[in-house]
């Protein structure tokens, strides 16, 4: 392949599609977007209620596995990610969740300068189109479409959680993406107009005929090809022929948290060891490659529920009919839904500044692969800690890209992370509890009320536990003195010329929510940096925090506490 281009992204993912439309809008730069899926027109993709689909699909994900992880038993976790145009943004749950104000300011203490929350605000505004408009907080004029789904308006048991959250002593919010992140209210999600809103659909294909962009599908890309330590394009395989492309300005990898460190490690960029014991040659000796990794838990804390309104009816085949014959007609219903409709955010303990607890409510009881946890009603919470303290690696075992690398979280590898899960599970059960639940509760089915003790709750939620599909921060960006910062401020390669990453894998640290949303905000920001424009102005928005944060872990007094 003989044409060069200005700019090569690897992945037409949740950044990387972000990236090609943001260099290619003036029309001045060729840019190649490389991506190793194929098309996301699949029903099961676009169409929000069938999210378990395509996160399961071998020809849509990276069915990527944990090495045996010492903390969960010696379970090996589930890692998938997106292989398709959209990337993970085409397989996820669609919650759409920034994170909060405080884990900007996390990054900037970190070393990312320049990414403090009034830094990132505008980007995220910029990336939106929020269904109640633009006001201080949210866009309204973005490519991506957000909304609140059905409104809650289908099933009252999203406001019972609600009500039950408020009746434990936390608070409301009314955007937790706005002024305050914590407390219980109404979820969103990228879905737009019934549809999902991927980065795919947002950003690709209102400009898929630009002449300055060249799309390839089914690539896989092998190495970043360098001149000295200047990067100078890429070599990739399509169709069992290796081929090379030139980039004139900057190569971007946008592979995600383990392409992303796996293909700059099979370059020679990496922890000198990893790379000698996989028969690389080292170009540039870079500790923190593939390492920092943070990830998400949760387990689904499930409810039989006494009335019959419940989503476990309509997981019968001609339910699902029905929900998909509307959706394919109207784009509405229970197929233009993701379900998540209700969520939470609370602190632990007291003397945390901000939320370390994530609620996901679900009017249903059932697995993430779509079935029936039980016969009957039910309904459920996915629940985790998002600030772990825990951090794994993600390090290459070949010089071939085929061979996945070695992928290990180091799940609840200190006392800290096992304390907060402790924490996690005896609050959870004490707001279920509360009598907003007293119409709908029957029983709880797991953890079940023999689990108790530290002892009991450790040994449930080692063998419970699963990853909420969250792998983050394994090529960082951090100060100058930072020897593990691969990255500076700007997400370049340290240590190399015209090479950047840009993607989750960036974060210093994982933020306290889903990462779809803080990934798109890191491309439109990233773009403007490789374009050498100045920022978007900082924000003066202000954010909500109790301010007795340290001395009290809710703010009002609970109604009901559960021994």
């Amino acid at each position: 392949m003989s044409q060069a281009y200005d700019y090569i992204i690897v992945g037409a993912g949740s950044a990387g599609c972000v990236l090609a439309n943001r260099l290619t809008a003036c029309g001045s730069y060729r840019v190649l977007l490389l991506e190793a899926g194929s098309s996301d027109a699949s029903i099961f993709i676009q169409m929000p209620t069938a999210l378990s689909y395509p996160m399961n699909t071998e020809s849509l994900a990276w069915q990527f596995h944990s090495a045996k992880e010492q903390g969960l038993d010696g379970r090996e976790m589930h890692c998938p990610r997106g292989k398709v145009m959209g990337g993970s943004s085409s397989i996820n749950g669609m919650v759409y969740v920034r994170g909060h104000a405080m884990d900007y300011e996390e990054w900037q203490q970190q070393g990312a300068d320049g990414w403090s929350y009034a830094e990132c605000l505008p980007y995220f505004k910029r990336a939106e189109s929020w269904q109640d408009g633009a006001d201080e907080y949210r866009g309204g004029d973005g490519p991506v479409g957000t909304c609140g789904g059905n409104n809650m308006r289908l099933n009252p048991l999203y406001q019972a959680f609600i009500d039950a959250g408020e009746e434990a002593g936390y608070p409301t919010t009314k955007d937790f993406n706005g002024y305050q992140q914590e407390g219980f209210g109404a979820m969103h999600m990228t879905v737009d107009k019934g549809r999902r809103a991927s980065t795919s659909n947002a950003y690709i294909k209102p400009i898929k005929d630009r002449v300055n962009l060249t799309i390839l599908k089914n690539v896989t890309a092998r190495r970043v090809l360098f001149d000295g330590t200047r990067a100078v394009g890429v070599e990739f395989e399509q169709s069992g022929q290796r081929m090379q492309a030139k980039a004139q300005k900057e190569v971007i990898l946008s592979a995600g948290s383990i392409g992303s460190p796996q293909l700059l490690q099979v370059s020679g960029i990496g922890p000198q060891e990893v790379l000698s014991k996989a028969g690389v040659p080292v170009l540039h000796d870079l500790p923190g490659v593939g390492e920092n990794l943070q990830d998400h838990l949760e387990v689904y804390f499930q409810y039989r529920c006494k009335q019959p309104i419940s989503l476990n009816s309509k997981l019968n085949y001609f339910s699902m009919g029905l929900i998909g014959a509307r959706w394919i007609l109207f784009k509405s219903g229970l197929g233009a839904t993701n379900h998540f409709e209700s969520c939470g955010f609370i602190r632990s303990r007291t003397g945390l500044q901000w939320p370390n607890i994530q609620y996901h409510f679900l009017p249903a009881a059932m697995r993430y692969d779509g079935n029936a946890a039980f016969d009957g009603h039910g309904y459920q919470v996915h629940v985790g800690p998002n600030k772990p303290s825990s951090r794994g690696h993600v390090r290459i075992k070949s010089k071939r890209i085929e061979k996945a690398p070695e992928i290990k979280f180091n799940y609840l590898s200190t006392e800290q992370d096992k304390q907060d899960w402790r924490d996690t599970i005896r609050l959870t059960r004490e707001i279920l509890n509360q009598p907003a639940f007293d119409d709908f509760k029957v029983d709880e089915i797991q953890p079940s009320l023999a689990v108790q003790t530290d002892d009991e709750i450790d040994a449930w939620v080692k063998a419970n536990v699963e990853s909420a599909y969250h792998p983050s921060c394994t090529c960082k960006m951090g100060a100058d003195d930072d020897p593990m910062a691969v990255l500076d401020s700007q997400c370049r390669v340290r240590g190399v010329e015209s090479l950047r990453v840009v993607d989750s894998s960036v974060f210093p640290t994982i933020t306290n929510g889903n990462l779809n949303a803080p990934t798109m905000m890191v491309a439109e920001k990233a773009a403007d940096m490789i374009l050498g424009k100045g920022p978007l102005p900082a924000a003066s928005a202000k954010v909500w925090q109790d301010e007795q944060w340290q001395e009290r872990q809710r703010t009002g007094k609970p109604v009901r506490l559960i021994s």
